[in-house]
């Protein structure tokens, strides 16, 4: 009898674990590291959220202080709830989270402030988030600004250079068969015919590529 109730006790722990695992998470925003990494007091619990579905600029890149500054205009020392997705590896939980009923994840795509994490982005609303990413993209909004703009994974990754005034550069890959050229953040930069590679956007020009309209490198 004594071993039934130990099992039952610990099948009852482990399912409580579980429920917790999977819970929304609903407090106050008490800290912003950066635009798409925030902390949420719960229950006197502190848990970092990493936004679900998107990837903001790093902070030492260009806009990363103006998501930062954007993420903390809209949800500083404000109550938010987090649908939560997964957990990553740092122990972040990953997660979609809403100031009463704006989507903060979509606003920062919405304001150019985000790029959709397509590898990760997998629900169907990342389809809307994807639109809207284009439509700021077509519109020059926010980090669309800038005549080429890295995607943060690449910068990440170092697909970067630096010249002597600090000005950052990026690799350009063609189409050798439409003679489109597409930035890092394209979804099309690693097509199966963009095979040829250029080290400034002029010389993609000069041997004769277009630039993509999609992501107007």
């Amino acid at each position: 009898m004594l071993h039934k109730r130990t099992f039952v006790l610990a099948l009852s722990f482990v399912i409580l674990i579980a429920t917790l695992a999977n819970a929304d998470i609903a407090g106050k925003v008490v800290g912003v590291a950066d635009g798409d990494t925030i902390t949420v007091l719960q229950d006197r619990t502190q848990y970092k959220i990493r936004l679900y579905g998107i990837d903001c600029p790093e902070s030492h890149q260009d806009f990363g202080n103006r998501a930062k500054q954007l993420v903390s205009s809209l949800v500083f020392g404000k109550q938010v709830r987090v649908d939560k997705k997964d957990m990553d590896r740092y122990g972040r939980v990953v997660g979609v989270v809403y100031i009463g009923d704006v989507c903060v994840n979509e606003e920062l795509v919405r304001k150019g402030m985000a790029w959709v994490y397509r590898r990760y982005c997998t629900d169907s609303v990342c389809n809307d988030w994807l639109r809207l990413e284009r439509d700021a993209r077509e519109n020059s909004i926010g980090l669309w600004s800038h005549p080429s703009p890295i995607a943060p994974w690449d910068f990440r990754r170092g697909k970067r250079g630096t010249v002597k005034d600090n000005t950052e550069v990026s690799v350009y890959h063609g189409n050798t068969s439409s003679m489109v050229f597409h930035q890092p953040a394209c979804e099309h930069f690693n097509c199966k015919n963009c095979t040829a590679v250029f080290s400034s956007r002029e010389a993609a020009l000069g041997a004769g590529y277009r630039p993509c309209g999609g992501c107007r490198p």
